[in-house]
């Protein structure tokens, strides 16, 4: 998971768990908030209904001693006004309740207002009734809509701080992708800061530039002290080839120094071949060649095929090239015939006597795959993961060689951005895959 989702994963969380605090209170609160909003309706009621006690039939009434009833054709307010007896202190304190009233037949809960008062040196106690069916359906509606309000509070926060994290990580991802990602050469490295008003992200871009400035002095030490180990490491080489090859000229050499001498040059030639093979692998992937050559697949096969004809003949194999696509990629055509060669080398020498090689090629997903099989002595499953390693070579120890065949392959494919993929089992050969990308 990335920072940018790992901070909008936490605002999200954040953010609904204050949303369901806050709608829990809320939720909570509301049956208070509607209890007294409604008592503050019945004592407004209350203040009306005694200020209008001067109406000549309620007034009637009254004189009369009798208790008077009124409520609504709903049935969604009532009011009941009694006489009561005038002893003792009166009780002037309004207190509410909620209680279950029967008004012609019909039973409701109703928030009662009680409240006792004197008028014309009479005491009466009042009655204020308000159904509960309306603040019920008042707060259902209030707790409709603040779902509503919330569920779009969240989104809109959501998405702002998804906007917000992407606009400040912005110029995070510009130095990972421009700083890291793209660079393949330390020396062609772009040291232009990255702009940003973060001093973290500027730091960490001044600690890259710093950092790449280190690698690209040990990348160009690495490349100057190969060159002068090659060149120091061949020419004694040379010259040691040269001085015994003038010794076995001589006619009056032992036939016992003799075989010492080719044993020696022997073993010079292997060093040789050993330092040019690591000196091809270093400057591969040092990007020291140019990739400029257009190269046709089929075109090359047939190259190869010429200069291991003789190779294949001498071990009865059945060649078998059935490569149909004229798939040309630009890139280094000497890099790209080593490469192969050496695949199609490595199937002759291993294989048995009679054998097959059989080369094929496909569109598979916009890639060229090119494949190359034969039915050589193969290598066991787990050992065809270490066969791109340098000096392994887990074959047939009898069969000359280092082990830098495959390790030059697996460089010059990433050279040039290729797949190689390898299937091998003991006793029955081995598969190699090269996908190539179509542009």
């Amino acid at each position: 998971m990335n920072l940018q989702a790992k901070f909008a994963l936490y605002n999200a969380i954040t953010k609904i768990a204050i949303i369901l605090v806050l709608g829990s209170i809320i939720l909570l609160s509301l049956e208070t908030i509607s209890s007294n909003h409604l008592d503050a309706r019945l004592k407004k009621k209350r203040l009306k209904v005694i200020e209008n006690l001067n109406d000549n039939e309620i007034n009637s009434l009254i004189k009369n001693n009798h208790s008077f009833t009124d409520y609504n054709i709903l049935k969604e307010e009532f009011i009941v006004l009694t006489a009561i007896p005038n002893t003792g202190n009166i009780d002037t304190t309004i207190f509410f309740k909620t209680d279950r009233r029967e008004i012609e037949g019909d039973i409701e809960i109703y928030r009662i207002l009680n409240d006792q008062f004197e008028f014309r040196n009479k005491r009466y106690k009042l009655e204020l009734g308000e159904t509960m069916t309306a603040m019920d359906s008042i707060k259902t509606t209030v707790r409709f809509y603040m779902l509503i309000v919330l569920v779009i509070a969240l989104l809109i926060t959501l998405i702002t701080d998804y906007a917000f994290t992407n606009l400040i990580l912005k110029p995070f991802y510009k130095i990972i992708d421009q700083k890291i990602n793209k660079v393949n050469d330390p020396t062609h490295y772009n040291y232009a800061n990255i702009p940003t008003n973060t001093n973290d992200f500027r730091i960490l871009d001044n600690s890259i530039n710093s950092l790449m400035r280190k690698i690209a002095n040990l990348f160009l030490l690495e490349k100057q002290f190969i060159a002068n180990v090659s060149h120091e490491l061949l020419t004694p080489i040379s010259i040691l080839s040269s001085r015994l090859e003038n010794m076995l000229a001589s006619e009056d050499l032992p036939l016992a120094h003799e075989n010492k001498i080719f044993a020696s040059l022997k073993t010079l030639n292997r060093l040789k071949v050993i330092i040019n093979s690591l000196l091809l692998i270093s400057k591969v992937e040092n990007e020291q060649y140019l990739k400029t050559d257009d190269i046709y697949i089929k075109q090359e096969l047939d190259d190869i095929y010429e200069d291991l004809e003789d190779r294949i003949i001498d071990k009865e194999i059945i060649y078998t090239n059935t490569v149909n696509e004229n798939f040309f990629l630009t890139g280094n055509k000497g890099l790209i015939h080593t490469l192969l060669i050496n695949i199609i080398n490595n199937s002759i020498k291993y294989n048995i006597k009679g054998g097959k090689i059989t080369i094929s090629d496909h569109i598979n997903q916009k890639m060229y795959v090119l494949s190359i099989i034969d039915t050589g002595i193969g290598m066991e499953k787990d050992s065809a993961s270490d066969a791109f390693k340098r000096f392994e070579r887990k074959n047939n120890n009898t069969e000359e060689g280092f082990g830098l065949g495959l390790a030059i392959v697996n460089s010059i494919a990433k050279f040039h951005q290729l797949n190689i993929k390898i299937q091998s089992e003991k006793d029955k050969g081995t598969e190699i895959e090269i996908e190539f990308p179509i542009s």
